[in-house]
């Protein structure tokens, strides 16, 4: 399958990103960006534009592709709700209906968060948006799924992009490790989400542990989509 992957540059995208390229389910990577990866790769190519969500210039080629990973996102700290929709609710659907429109067979994975609220009507400022970016995904005529991982540990070496994080999981990681034990779906791997993201894609290719059981997966669904095996190169 031919992957569309915005967001490559972030600690969940890159692990995304690492998973493509080494799966030989993926044939090819295109990951659409504001700053280059530093990754080179056979089955990689770069667009590197100021605004990600502008898929004009690559308008003739999206019928070509399978599916397209939405690892964009940013923290809503400090951030007005208004601004935090245009950066997420709006960002995202520019990039998803000329995808929709192109493809109608096309998978959309959009990477949300545990807690996201689908109603609209609860107190967190970013679960409003969330779900109401997640409900207009899932109106549009293409194969839309929501991960809504919760607590996500990076690992193979996948870093985080801010800094503030970077320190945070360095030293949280033994106490992951505990959570991880005691209860594993409270945690997901990036390595986790990019198997699953690729077996949803893959429509599950009757693969057992790989049934995907439906348009919302929680952390549960990802980590057993992420455990199914794979084929590695």
């Amino acid at each position: 399958m031919n992957v569309i992957l915005l967001g490559a540059t972030g600690m969940i995208g890159r692990g995304v990103l690492r998973e493509c390229l080494r799966d030989d389910a993926v044939t090819g990577v295109l990951a659409i960006g504001r700053t280059p990866l530093g990754v080179s790769h056979p089955k990689l190519r770069e667009v590197v534009q100021p605004d990600p969500s502008d898929l004009s210039a690559l308008a003739a080629e999206l019928p070509d592709h399978d599916a397209c990973f939405f690892c964009l996102g940013v923290s809503s700290v400090g951030m007005k709700e208004e601004e935090y929709r245009r950066v997420t609710h709006d960002l995202t659907l520019a990039v998803a209906r000329p995808l929709a429109a192109a493809n109608p067979r096309l998978t959309f994975v959009y990477v949300s968060g545990e807690g996201t609220d689908s109603t609209g009507r609860g107190r967190s400022m970013w679960a409003r948006v969330k779900g109401r970016t997640e409900n207009d995904l899932l109106e549009l005529p293409f194969r839309a799924y929501m991960f809504r991982p919760g607590i996500v540990q990076p690992v193979r070496g996948v870093p985080s992009k801010t800094r503030l994080y970077r320190t945070l999981y360095t030293v949280t990681a033994p106490l992951i490790a505990v959570l991880r034990r005691i209860n594993p779906n409270l945690v997901t791997t990036t390595e986790d989400l990019g198997r699953a993201m690729i077996a949803v894609a893959a429509r599950g290719d009757g693969v057992p542990g790989r049934e995907v059981p439906g348009r919302i997966l929680r952390p549960r669904d990802i980590n057993r989509l992420g455990a199914a095996p794979t084929r590695h190169n």
